[in-house]
């Protein structure tokens, strides 16, 4: 299974713009910039996106592992808050706290809680950092 997205940056780093998009349409030239990055400018950035992708990946796979228990959640909403730091090798994610409200019918504190820890554990986007990571690269 493979995903896509794309960018595009035009300009310098300060002053330049882009714009991300992805293959199912979902994002269609968003635009993104330095202030919106790394400033209160209201807009996307690829650390948000990441955020975003956090949430929805682990709430499905703390369904999956209540599933396990044969338990079915009738809601489950995840906040994930990312941090990005300055540190001396330049800027870095150093955290991601997720939030997470469920109401899952029968389910003990106990199940739920190994539940929860197994799903941060194992989604996907959890592990993604340590992916292997390929590059093409050209200029145009």
């Amino acid at each position: 299974m493979q995903r896509k997205a794309s960018a595009v940056w035009k300009g310098g780093l300060k002053d330049g713009k882009g714009t991300v998009s992805s293959t199912s349409g979902v994002l269609s030239n968003t635009p993104y910039s330095f202030t919106t990055r790394f400033e209160n400018t209201p807009g996307t950035n690829p650390e948000e996106l990441i955020a975003a992708a956090h949430a929805a990946c682990f709430s499905m796979a703390l369904s999956a592992q209540l599933g396990t228990a044969n338990l079915t959640p009738e809601s489950i909403s995840t906040a994930a808050t990312l941090t990005m730091e300055k540190l001396d090798a330049g800027w870095t994610i150093t955290a991601v706290h997720l939030d997470v409200v469920a109401k899952v019918p029968g389910a003990s504190a106990e199940a739920f809680s190994t539940a929860a820890q197994n799903a941060k554990a194992g989604c996907p986007v959890s592990k993604v950092l340590n992916a292997k990571i390929t590059m093409e690269a050209k200029l145009g």
